[in-house]
């Protein structure tokens, strides 16, 4: 998930909220507790007339619509999701999104004597009761449940607008399809659109839906990249493109091919700016002298594409430098010029001021162990490792401005019921990247206290995370504590200036009973506007994040 963010500039008093602590500038506020603290909250849908919506969840498969006060953050309503039956079964619940001024509950189905994957959405009233009456967004025809495909979500820029995408790999067809809809308020179709990618004849063929977007304009905008070797030319053939689907343009479908050789790359996030710009930005990994690409990372890419001409108005390769290579990999292999592990996923992608753009690449393992049990009663123990983030600042003719490294390490174990959560979405050399949020079936176990929250206010970034309280003052990445126990966390703010200095915000006293906050939960009303959600044992509250001027 992208989160393009700023913070505003003003102290946020009512008087019934308590501040919590300060970073800073940073004020943090808290509402009043939540009574039932086993319902936690894995979402923050939105903010609707004076309402905020959150999704908590509770035991193996009960979710709740909570709703609290825009003004106190006091919860003042709660209903549990539950959806009517639908061709006599039950829908599996995919999520809760606030369109325009409207809410609503996804839930998708495999309909196995059609083999096709539907979606549904159904609207939510006001006081979170879930409508009776669901409407089909999607009836994709698929093979069979195993290849049946997961839905992605994204919404545009103003909220007014809902960009979904089906994607699924087929392995007896040995073929990709993927569906993309924009949906309005009411969620009538706006757009539609259904590709079908052979991989005959390509055994080593590697696709990957790198990314997709919808613009102010409800332009929508598809990143794909095809990568597989040429055995008899011995050379890599790499294809990167983006499909475009302009409203102007009845939808019609344009081909924009971004060109380059020897490389490859490893993955990509789009921005479709309110200035017909189109920013790509990611790694790239070098190609060996055989053809085959090493796949590690060996620099950061940045594109411009002009949305009105489709021209690509720059394309720079940038290779990492010798310092960010020692804060990574260690002195011995950076003056080696070894490249870096591909482990690393886009956590968020900022449009500066200066049409230029900060890449937040964090660290990331997932390791998923053997199910434990037999049949619905078996559970999988999970660990999700979350360590630094590399920070780089690109100018806007995707030069590298600077680049520096927030020094980190996290980790949440933990054990789920067995439901094959992940994989399901891909198969073979078929992947999709899209999708950075923690999934619904992992949520609230831990994750979300992992991970950062990025703000960008009048030029500045400030990186606000859980860590180790014995990192307090810490910022050279060889001197930093593992954060093993989450409950025992601090918060800690990384502050860079705009030759990419770190000024680091500790509390200034170490709060026992502090509030932890779960970066993996919260949400940006509008510009300088942040709904958070933080616990603590027995203490749950939702709270605002704002920063003083």
């Amino acid at each position: 998930m992208k989160h393009v963010i700023s913070a505003c500039m003003l102290l946020f008093v009512v008087c019934t909220m308590s501040a919590q602590g300060k970073l800073g500038p940073i004020t943090i506020s808290y509402g009043e507790e939540i009574k039932e603290d086993k319902e936690k909250i894995v979402r923050i849908a939105g903010e609707v007339n004076g309402k905020i919506y959150t999704l908590a969840r509770k035991g193996k498969n009960k979710y709740f619509l909570k709703m609290f006060s825009s003004d106190t953050m006091a919860e003042i309503g709660k209903q549990e999701v539950e959806f009517a039956e639908y061709n006599g079964k039950d829908l599996t619940f995919e999520e809760i999104i606030v369109i325009g001024n409207n809410l609503y509950a996804f839930g998708s189905l495999y309909d196995r004597k059609a083999k096709e994957n539907h979606l549904l959405g159904f609207p939510i009233s006001a006081d979170g009761k879930i409508s009776n009456k669901g409407k089909i967004l999607f009836k994709t025809k698929v093979t069979k449940k195993r290849e049946r495909g997961a839905f992605y979500f994204k919404s545009s820029p103003d909220g007014a607008r809902l960009l979904i995408m089906h994607a699924a790999y087929f392995d007896k067809e040995d073929e990709v399809q993927y569906e993309i809809k924009l949906f309005n308020e009411s969620l009538d179709t706006q757009m539609s659109d259904l590709e079908k990618v052979p991989f005959k004849d390509r055994s080593d063929l590697e696709f990957n839906i790198a990314d997709f977007d919808v613009n102010v304009y409800d332009d929508i905008f598809v990143v794909i990249n095809e990568s597989y070797r040429d055995r008899k030319q011995k050379k890599n053939i790499e294809k990167f493109e983006v499909h475009a689907f302009k409203k102007d343009k009845d939808y019609a479908k344009e081909i924009i091919n971004i060109d380059f050789t020897n490389r490859e790359v490893i993955n990509c996030e789009i921005l479709a700016t309110n200035k017909d710009v189109l920013h790509l930005v990611g790694f790239y990994s070098g190609v060996r002298k055989n053809g085959k690409a090493n796949k590690k990372l060996r620099g950061i890419y940045a594109a411009t594409v002009d949305v009105q001409t489709n021209d690509v108005k720059n394309l720079k390769f940038n290779k990492f430098d010798y310092e960010t290579k020692v804060k990574l990999i260690g002195e011995r292999r950076a003056k080696k010029d070894k490249d870096i592990k591909p482990l690393y996923r886009t956590h968020s992608i900022i449009e500066k001021n200066d049409g230029g753009l900060f890449l937040l690449s964090e660290y990331q393992e997932v390791f998923v162990g053997r199910s434990q049990g037999i049949g619905p009663l078996s559970v999988q123990p999970i660990t999700y490792i979350n360590n630094e983030i590399i920070v780089t600042s690109l100018n806007a003719d995707g030069s590298v401005a600077w680049t520096n490294v927030i020094p980190k390490e996290q980790k949440a174990s933990f054990t789920v019921f067995s439901l094959g959560i992940f994989g399901f979405a891909g198969g073979n050399n078929f992947s999709v990247g899209v999708s950075v949020s923690i999934p619904i079936a992992v949520a609230g176990k831990g994750p979300e206290y992992l991970s950062a929250i990025p703000i960008y206010e009048n030029g500045q970034l400030t990186v606000v995370f859980n860590d180790n309280k014995k990192n307090v003052g810490v910022t050279d990445i060889e001197e930093i504590k593992k954060l093993g126990n989450y409950n025992k966390a601090i918060p800690t703010a990384f502050v860079f200036d705009n030759e990419g200095n770190i000024t680091r915000l500790d509390p200034e006293d170490l709060q026992e009973e502090r509030l932890i906050l779960r970066p993996g939960v919260y949400f940006q009303k509008a510009a300088g506007d942040y709904i958070i959600y933080a616990s603590r044992r027995s203490k749950d509250k939702l709270g605002r994040l704002q920063i003083q001027n």
